[in-house]
C-alpha cells in the first residue's frame, strides 16, 4: 500500500480515501463516488477495528463480508482496496494510542469510554499508510468527523478532511451496517430517530429556540414507539460538541436509541441564517 501511494505521490495525482469497516452500503458507496469525483487513485480501507469496540459491544458479530465489498468496489471502479489484517495494525508489543481531550470525552464518547481513542489510533495509523490528499467522512458520524478533523489540525497532518451528508432509506431511516441486525417490525420503529429529528426542525420552525424544549420534543416522539429505548439525546455546538442551552450559530441535534438491541445513532446539522433563521440538514 505504502508503494503503491507513493508512486501516485510522484505522478502528482490526488490520492482519495474512504476508510470504512466493510459491510458496505449506499451510504459508504456515496463517499466512494464522491472521491472518485475529485480524486485518482481512490484507496478504501477495510478494517474491522477491535480498539474501538466496548467490551460488551459487537465486536465479534460485527458483519463480515469481503467477497461482497470488495465486488461492489470494483464495480463503482475503485483503484485499491486495503484489507490489513488485526496483526498488522496492531502488532506485538503495540503501545501507542492518540487521544483528542475533551471532544473525546462528550456525547457519544460519554457513553462509549475509549471508543474515539480507538477511531483516532486507527485513522492516523490509516492515514500514515495511505497518505490521502483528502479523505472523506459520513456526517451520520459527526462527532467522528469532528475528533478526525482536530486530530488533523492538532497533528499538521497533511490531509484534507470532507464531511458528506447522511444517505437515508426512503422512510428517512439513516443507512448504517448495523440496519441488519433490525428485524421487519423493529426495522419499522426505528425511523422514529429520523421523525424526531423532523419533529424538532418543526418545532424550530415556529420559533423555539430552547434546548430543553426541543429535546422534550424529540423524547416525546420517541416515547411513541416501544420498542425503542433513547440512549440519549443532546443538543450540542457542532465544533466542541458541548452541551447548548439554545440553539445559536451551528449546533448538532445528537441522538442514540436501542432499537431492540441494536444500538443506532442519527443527527441533524442546525445552521444559523444572517437574518436569525436556521437552515437544517438531517
Amino acid at each position: 500500500m505504502k508503494q503503491v501511494v507513493r508512486q501516485a505521490s510522484k505522478a502528482d495525482r490526488l490520492t482519495g480515501f474512504v476508510p470504512t469497516m466493510g459491510a458496505l452500503h449506499e451510504g459508504h458507496f456515496s463517499l466512494v463516488r464522491e472521491a472518485k469525483r475529485q480524486c485518482s487513485p481512490v484507496v478504501v480501507s477495510i478494517f474491522v477495528n477491535p480498539t474501538q469496540f466496548g467490551p460488551s459491544e459487537d465486536f465479534k458479530k460485527y458483519p463480515r463480508q469481503m467477497d461482497r465489498d470488495r465486488a461492489a468496489l470494483e464495480q463503482l471502479g475503485v483503484d485499491y482496496v486495503f484489507a490489513p489484517s488485526v496483526d498488522e495494525i496492531y502488532p506485538e508489543g503495540f503501545q501507542t494510542s492518540v487521544t483528542v481531550e475533551g471532544l473525546s470525552e462528550r456525547v457519544e464518547g460519554r457513553v462509549r469510554p475509549g471508543h474515539f481513542r480507538g477511531v483516532a489510533t486507527v485513522v492516523l495509523k490509516l492515514f500514515e499508510i495511505v497518505r490521502p490528499n483528502i479523505a472523506f467522512f459520513g456526517r451520520k458520524d459527526a462527532q467522528q468527523a469532528q475528533i478526525i478533523r482536530q486530530m488533523t489540525r492538532d497533528l499538521d497532518l497533511d490531509v484534507s478532511i470532507q464531511v458528506c451528508p447522511i444517505v437515508r432509506e426512503s422512510d428517512g431511516l439513516a443507512i448504517s451496517s448495523r440496519n441488519a441486525y433490525l428485524n421487519p417490525q423493529e426495522r419499522k420503529s426505528a425511523t422514529v430517530l429520523y421523525r424526531s429529528l423532523h419533529a424538532a426542525r418543526q418545532t424550530i420552525a415556529k420559533g423555539e429556540r430552547d434546548a430543553v424544549q426541543l429535546l422534550k420534543t424529540v423524547r416525546e416522539v420517541i416515547a411513541t414507539e416501544s420498542g425503542v429505548r433513547l440512549d440519549y439525546a443532546e443538543l450540542v455546538d457542532a465544533d466542541t460538541f458541548e452541551p447548548a442551552v439554545r440553539l445559536r450559530g451551528n449546533c448538532y441535534l445528537a441522538l442514540a436509541a436501542f432499537v431492540g438491541t441494536t444500538r443506532l445513532i442519527d443527527n441533524a446539522l442546525f445552521e444559523e441564517q444572517p437574518d436569525g433563521t436556521f437552515r437544517v440538514t438531517v
